[in-house]
């Protein structure tokens, strides 16, 4: 089990919340090889394999951003957190979603989820997280390129909602001497070529205008990252840290539940 430190609250808008000024929370990231979680009052974010062992051998419960084996994804839940519950209260779960993971991805979830004995389930997409995160301007468009393991995610963001996004289901775990780096930074050129055909606006333009936010772990590879430069002819910078930023996105935000107004 790996551990990486959260780096402190950052400010963000956000939805309102429900009344948890007081309740435990838990935020996670339920990605498809790697799946991360922070408990409230944790310092360090909680990494494992998305990997579980059950009967002849090991299963993976998530495939390109979906969940193909609910009940060893709450295996995996129950085996990372079970032991951290607090025995008396139910937590407060925010989860960072695939943006076009659609109701079945959520459903899914939500039954995996239930073994945390949740108070309240809540989804954020990705991309917001990410966001979040970076501590972005959320109040101008904002471009989000998320390349994982599996699956490869183009979102535009507009005053922090998601307003077009687009995703492939390709990403670093698929590289090797036949599939180069090109096929990931040329289907996320053609992704954003397709938003800014279909953008009726000056929103897409605008957001690469300004530059793309660049998450996830392909966002470790530089070679990714010059060429995906070189292909949108436009700034692309990584986030800090940038393969924890959605649990740590999805961390602020349980935080701004605690803290919300309408908690006290």
């Amino acid at each position: 089990m790996n551990t990486v430190p959260v780096p402190g609250p950052v400010t963000a808008r956000h939805r309102p919340w429900p009344r948890c000024r007081q309740c435990w929370g838990i935020a996670l990231d339920l990605g498809s090889t790697r799946t991360r979680a922070w408990t409230s009052g944790g310092r360090m974010i909680i990494d494992v394999p998305t990997v579980t062992f059950h009967g002849a051998g090991a299963t993976y419960p998530v495939r390109r951003g979906a969940i193909v084996d609910t009940l060893g994804a709450a295996r995996i839940l129950d085996r990372l957190l079970g032991h951290r519950l607090p025995r008396f209260g139910r937590p407060l779960v925010i989860l960072a979603t695939p943006v076009l993971g659609g109701m079945a991805y959520r459903t899914e979830a939500r039954t995996a989820v239930e073994v945390l004995r949740p108070r309240t389930f809540l989804t954020v997409p990705t991309a917001r997280a990410v966001a979040v995160a970076a501590d972005a301007d959320l109040s101008r468009p904002l471009l989000v390129v998320d390349i994982g393991a599996q699956l490869t995610e183009v979102t535009l963001l507009t005053d922090g909602a998601v307003t077009d996004a687009r995703h492939t289901a390709l990403g670093t775990g698929d590289l090797d001497r036949l599939t180069p780096p090109a096929r990931i930074t040329e289907a996320v050129a053609a992704m954003v070529t397709a938003m800014l055909d279909q953008d009726r606006t000056s929103q897409t333009r605008d957001a690469l205008r300004h530059g793309a936010l660049l998450a996830g772990g392909g966002a470790l590879r530089p070679d990714l990252a010059y060429r995906l430069i070189d292909r949108l002819h436009a700034p692309v910078q990584p986030v800090p840290a940038p393969h924890t930023a959605a649990v740590r996105g999805a961390a602020t935000l349980l935080r701004a539940a605690h803290a919300h107004p309408a908690g006290r």
